[in-house]
């Protein structure tokens, strides 16, 4: 789809930001497709080779001294004696089971040696050897049980696409509401950014976000929310409408730069639309004229501290009331579809089926503001 295309009749044009100095490299090496689990803490594989390499011939160093030091019980078809050599390349062919018997042990204090310590030893050396490979070989094999029986639990999960500053926010804001790392799905172009994520405990897809197999590997079909937090409009476009066409319930959330674009989002399938300049260019302008004011509403759109804006179930007593004789400050009403003001007088009586959005303290404390102070009566 280009940006100038028609879909659904409608045609869409996107107005692309500038040279943003905060947007990122879009020249920036991108991987395949994948998805990349968190990893468990564990050792860089040349580590792990490293140190049984050193486990093995620390086993072959107390053979060949075993041997050596009972030498005397050894014989040499070759000469009859056994010197350092000799030890060396007999210790050797028995840890390998190799045995080609040119060198035995005949006396029988070498032979009860063999038996309790050069046999165990022999064991040990070929575990140490065996488990490297096999760990190698079983490698992948572990890594598909995980992605599989991921994918199998997996179900009403939130997709984040981007991981940077807006991304990021959103998902420390959803994280503070209770929902766990385990339920995020992280999906972006760049592999150190999923590697970022990754080492966050999030599960991540590298890919373009645009491609509906990428989308598929996020398993965007059975998410609950999605949230579009992309570096640039079009982008976000796109994903939208991939989105939305790969799961029709689930709410999209979008951010977009330039205001112009936000119907835009819309129009692609967007539930809610947040223009991050704008807002945080009213948040600015608020903070200039009302430096306390900015830091209230500030203290608003971070959840966990302070106060928390709240959307909450209308409870059976308070049925039939004004949103004033509420116990909560109530911001606004949402009836099916629409959001009414508090101050509106079709948001009284309050209806069973609607919706309150509260301001609440995020602590918890019971303790409540004056009602008629609060809703300026």
């Amino acid at each position: 789809m280009g940006l100038g295309d028609t879909v659904d009749g409608r045609v869409f044009h996107v107005k692309l930001p500038g040279h943003d100095a905060m947007a990122r490299r879009v020249d920036e090496h991108v991987a395949p497709t994948r998805i990349l689990l968190p990893r468990r803490v564990v050792d860089r594989p040349i580590r792990q080779v490293v140190k049984r390499l050193l486990m093995a011939l620390l086993v072959l160093a107390v053979t060949v001294l075993i041997v050596w030091s009972d030498r005397s019980g050894y014989h040499d078809a070759a000469d009859g004696s056994v010197d350092l050599l000799d030890a060396v390349y007999y210790s050797t062919v028995t840890l390998s089971t190799t045995g080609y018997g040119d060198i035995t042990p005949y006396s029988d204090g070498a032979r009860l040696i063999n038996v309790l310590l050069v046999t165990p030893l022999r064991v040990l050396f070929l575990i140490i050897l065996v488990g490297t490979t096999l760990e190698v070989l079983t490698e992948r094999t572990r890594e598909d049980f995980r992605l599989n029986r991921w994918r199998t639990n997996l179900r009403e999960h939130t997709v984040v696409v981007g991981f940077g500053t807006k991304g990021r926010s959103a998902i420390q804001t959803l994280c503070a509401t209770g929902l766990k790392k385990e339920q995020i799905v992280i999906v972006d172009p760049a592999t150190k950014v999923i590697e970022a994520a990754n080492a966050e405990g999030f599960v991540g897809v590298v890919g373009d976000a645009t491609r509906s197999e990428v989308l598929l590997r996020a398993e965007l079909q059975k998410a609950r929310q999605i949230i579009i937090a992309t570096q640039r409009d079009d982008t976000a476009v796109l994903v939208t409408l991939t989105a939305r066409q790969l799961n029709r319930g689930a709410k999209i959330v979008a951010a977009v730069r330039e205001e112009e674009n936000a119907p835009l989002l819309r129009q692609s399938g967007a539930d809610a639309v947040i223009t991050s300049a704008s807002a945080a260019g009213r948040l600015l302008g608020l903070s200039v004229l009302s430096p306390s004011a900015g830091t209230v509403m500030e203290d608003l759109i971070q959840q966990g501290s302070g106060l928390d804006l709240v959307e909450r179930p209308v409870i059976k007593a308070e049925v039939g009331k004004s949103v004033r004789e509420t116990d909560d400050l109530v911001v606004s009403v949402l009836r099916g579809h629409r959001l009414i003001g508090y101050d509106d007088p079709s948001a009284s009586p309050l209806q069973l089926t609607d919706r309150l959005i509260t301001i609440a303290r995020a602590s918890g404390d019971a303790q409540s503001l004056n009602t008629p102070h609060r809703q300026g009566g």
